[in-house]
């Protein structure tokens, strides 16, 4: 990803996009065979280019005073009829698809390292947790398979957004191809593997790279959600799961005994800035008339770190679920704690269906669950001696009504509707 957002990357794609419209000019019979010869020899010099610049401070006037040196001649067709951001725009796009490209290959690593926990831990039951507080038991895998749902959702949102970015202009000064053929800008970036931007101004239209961006901090935010969730089963009251902690590692300079879940918090920090950098990618879809130049400063920021930073914390995030430790006694302990409480609801429906109203059932299970909160009693226990409860429901009906298995007893259709 560094690679792609390099100066040399940049540069040589606008080589490439200098080089092919000159090409399409060719096509159309303007420049001649033998000048588009030496114009395919086209090289970038560095060192003339700082020169340039350092003098014209304008990036695409001291590019082509270092690339004409090596076309000699010839040099006088290259960048006909075209404005800076026929070259910027085009070039960038070129970056764009290939940062997604490798966007989309660290998702679909991290698809398979959580589609391997959903199986590997389909019917691991732990305890399912509403506003924090302990709701009914659910699987590890469950969870991981919600994950890797809508890991696949952003795949598909990044695909589209690729697409969106994919697209190249060659239409001139304010986009009216009045210096520059149609022609010409179907065949340069027929040759770039772009697509044409059907209407353009003097650049390609920023809500395309808005909707780019955005899709980065959608991703992030996934992410910040799947270590948000780490970190809370990471805390020493529940402990039952681990980020990786290698021999040697320090969790802090004051206590040795620390392990903190530093790779999640990590992930949630960085979600952070990419939601800061989507809100600036939607206030630079606002430009004066054909353009203006208040989105480009803004722009060699967000998106070389928008897809530098979404790739690092996919990265490590696939590390953390890669290395992930993961404690099933711990979670079956946890579910223990609240005493049979979680079968609340399956005492309510079996009460429901021996003729109670959902109101009265609803009361009599209130009143048991209350007790088993505040007394710290185990809630089957005061069910079984509650002699209204008994009038509906057996000892063995209540027995039977404690099985924790009862919860996942869909999961095979679950994974089965997913493709797990």
């Amino acid at each position: 990803m560094k690679k792609t957002w390099s100066d040399r990357t940049k540069f040589q794609n606008w080589v490439k996009g200098e080089i092919a419209v000159c090409e399409g000019w060719a096509d159309q019979g303007v420049i001649p065979q033998d000048a588009l010869a030496a114009i395919r020899g086209a090289r970038f010099d560095a060192r003339l280019y700082r020169q340039a610049f350092a003098e014209t401070r304008h990036d695409v006037t001291a590019f082509l005073r270092a690339v004409s040196p090596s076309i000699g001649e010839a040099s006088r067709f290259v960048h006909l009829g075209l404005t800076s951001n026929d070259v910027i725009d085009t070039a960038q796009a070129l970056q764009l698809r290939q940062a997604a490209d490798l966007l989309q290959q660290d998702l679909h690593v991290l698809e398979d390292i959580l589609t391997e926990r959903a199986r590997e831990h389909k019917r691991t039951l732990m305890m399912g947790r509403t506003h924090g507080v302990h709701a009914e038991p659910t699987s590890f895998g469950l969870k991981m398979a919600l994950w890797v749902e809508e890991v696949r959702r952003n795949r598909a949102r990044l695909e589209q957004a690729r697409e969106a970015v994919s697209v190249g202009k060659i239409s001139g000064a304010v986009g009216t191809h009045a210096t520059v053929p149609l022609e010409v800008e179907e065949y340069a970036l027929k040759r770039l593997r772009l697509g044409v931007d059907p209407v353009s101004s003097q650049v390609v239209q920023r809500d395309r790279h808005a909707q780019f961006v955005t899709t980065l901090a959608l991703c992030g935010a996934s992410l910040e959600k799947f270590a948000t969730e780490i970190r809370g089963l990471q805390r020493t009251e529940v402990r039952e799961v681990e980020e990786p902690f290698s021999e040697g590692q320090t969790g802090s300079s004051a206590m040795p005994h620390k392990r903190n879940p530093e790779l999640a918090e990590r992930v949630c920090g960085l979600a952070r800035l990419l939601r800061g950098h989507a809100v600036t990618a939607m206030e630079n879809v606002a430009l004066w008339h054909e353009r203006d130049i208040s989105h480009s400063s803004a722009e060699r920021i967000i998106l070389p770190d928008s897809c530098l930073a979404l790739d690092y914390m996919l990265d490590t995030f696939t590390f953390i679920m890669r290395g992930l430790k993961v404690f099933p006694e711990r979670m079956r302990r946890n579910i223990e704690l609240s005493r049979g409480l979680v079968f609340s609801q399956r005492v309510l429906l079996a009460l429901i269906e021996k003729g109670l109203s959902r109101q009265q059932a609803y009361k009599l299970v209130q009143r048991n669950a209350m007790r088993a909160w505040d007394e710290e009693k185990d809630f089957m226990a005061l069910l079984k001696a509650d002699a209204e409860v008994r009038t509906h429901l057996s000892a063995s009906e209540l027995g039977r009504l404690a099985d924790y298995t009862y919860y996942i007893r869909y999961v095979d259709g679950i994974f089965n509707r997913i493709g797990l």
